[in-house]
C-alpha cells in the first residue's frame, strides 16, 4: 500500500521546513505515528499535512494538519464548544486539528522553509475548512514566536499553563537545589532517597535500548494509558519505529528493582529541551513517579546543558519540585460568525482566570526568595 500523510513527503523537504529543534514535529515521529496505525483509519486522526510549493519545486511550507471526529489525545479542551455548538443546530465534528498527534509539547504549527508563506499556508487551512463545510480549524501548543501570525489572520487565541524546569547552566542537582528554600530543598532530598531505596536507576539512548526494553515499557504505558484515557492511544509499533528510527532523540529511564524493571519514564531529546512523555509502573513505590520523571530528567537535562524540562500537561504538583509555570497557546478558527464572538467572549474571561492562577502559582515557587 502507498504511504499517504506525513510519510508520503519527502524526508529531507519535510524536516527542511520543520528545523531541527523539536522532534515532535519531525517527518521521523508524525511518519511513525501515521506507520504504526497510533493515527489514521479508524482512531479519529486523518492525516491532511498541508504542502505549499516553491517555484522550484521543492517544499515551502508545510502544516501538519488532521480531520478529528473527536477531541481526545489534543490536551487543550473544547467540549464545551462542541457541546454549545451541537446544541445551537450546528455539526462540530470533523474539524480540523493542527498539532502533533497526542504531544502536549509547543512547538512550531507552521513549517516554513519561506517565511513569507505564513499567511498562505494559513489561508490554505482556512479553505480547507471552508470548502469542506467545516466548523473549525485548531492549532494546539503554538510556540511564542508564531502567535502572532495566527493573530494576525484573525484566529482566536487562547492561552493556558504549563510547568517547565528551567536550567539557567547549573552543573549539577544540587546547584539546583542550592536555589530552592532549606524547607523544599530538604523535603526534594527525603523523596529522592526514599524513591530509589533499593532500587538501580538506568538511563538508555540510542542503539542501548532494545526491543526487550520496548516489551517492557509498553507494559508500563499500557497500564497508565488505561488508566488516564482507557486506551492507550500509541500502538506497540510506535516505540519499535522510534527505536528503529529516532533512537538518538529517546531517553528512557528505568527502575530496576535486581533484575527486574519496576517503573519507566519515556523522554524524546530536542536542541535545547527535554520533553518528557510517558511514566508507567508495575510496582506502587512512593515518589518514585516524582524521581523518573522529574529529578532524573532534571539529572538528565544538567547533564546535556539542555535549557528547559517540559514534564507534558497539567499537574500542579511539580511546582514544589523546581517546574515553574509557563504560558502556552492555541490558535482557533471557527468559521461561523456568530459562533465566533461566543468562543472570544468566552476566552477572554478564560484568559484573565489563567493569567491570575499563573500569578498565584508563581508566587508560591520554591526558589529562595530575594
Amino acid at each position: 500500500m502507498e504511504p499517504d500523510g506525513v510519510a508520503a513527503v519527502d524526508p529531507a523537504q519535510w524536516d527542511a521546513c520543520a528545523g531541527a529543534d523539536n522532534p515532535f514535529v519531525s517527518h521521523a515521529f508524525l511518519s511513525i505515528m501515521e506507520e504504526s496505525g497510533s493515527v489514521g483509519q479508524g482512531t479519529g486522526w486523518q492525516p491532511l499535512p498541508m504542502l505549499i510549493d516553491a517555484a522550484d519545486g521543492t517544499l515551502a511550507a508545510a502544516a501538519p494538519c488532521y480531520g478529528k471526529t473527536h477531541s481526545q489525545g489534543e490536551y487543550v479542551f473544547d467540549h464545551q464548544w462542541a457541546d454549545a455548538w451541537s446544541r445551537a443546530g450546528g455539526q462540530y465534528y470533523p474539524k480540523i486539528q493542527i498539532a502533533s498527534p497526542f504531544s502536549p509539547v509547543p512547538g512550531p504549527r507552521l513549517l516554513l522553509r519561506d517565511p513569507a508563506m505564513a499567511p498562505a499556508l494559513i489561508g490554505g487551512i482556512e479553505m480547507l475548512v471552508g470548502n469542506n463545510e467545516l466548523s473549525s480549524a485548531h492549532a494546539t501548543f503554538v510556540e511564542e514566536s508564531q502567535v502572532p501570525l495566527f493573530e494576525a489572520a484573525g484566529w482566536l487565541i487562547r492561552e493556558d499553563s504549563q510547568f517547565h524546569f528551567a536550567n539557567p547552566g547549573y552543573g549539577s542537582f544540587d546547584d539546583f537545589l542550592a536555589e530552592l528554600s532549606s524547607s523544599k530543598r530538604k523535603n526534594i532530598r527525603k523523596e529522592r532517597a526514599k524513591a530509589v531505596e533499593g532500587l538501580e536507576i538506568v538511563h538508555l539512548t540510542g542503539r542501548d535500548i532494545t526491543e526487550n526494553h520496548w516489551d517492557i515499557f509498553w507494559q508500563f504505558y499500557q497500564n497508565t494509558g488505561a488508566r488516564k484515557w482507557g486506551h492507550p492511544y500509541l500502538t506497540r509499533a510506535a516505540f519499535s519505529m522510534m527505536g528503529e528510527r529516532m533512537a538518538d532523540k529517546v531517553l528512557l529511564i528505568l527502575a530496576y528493582r535486581g533484575r527486574q524493571a519496576i517503573a519507566g519514564a519515556l523522554n524524546l531529546i530536542g536542541s535545547d529541551a527535554l520533553f518528557g512523555r510517558y511514566w508507567g509502573c508495575s510496582e506502587d513505590v512512593p515518589f518514585l513517579h516524582f524521581e523518573l520523571c522529574y529529578y532524573q530528567a532534571i539529572d538528565a537535562a544538567i547533564a546535556m546543558q539542555l535549557k528547559r524540562v517540559e514534564a507534558g500537561a497539567q499537574g500542579g504538583h511539580k511546582l514544589a519540585r523546581g517546574y515553574g509555570p509557563q504560558p502556552t497557546w492555541s490558535a482557533h478558527y471557527i468559521a461561523d460568525a456568530g459562533f465566533r464572538r461566543a468562543v472570544a467572549g468566552f476566552l477572554a474571561q478564560e484568559r484573565e482566570a489563567v493569567a491570575r492562577d499563573r500569578e498565584f502559582l508563581g508566587e508560591r515557587a520554591p526558589f529562595r526568595k530575594g
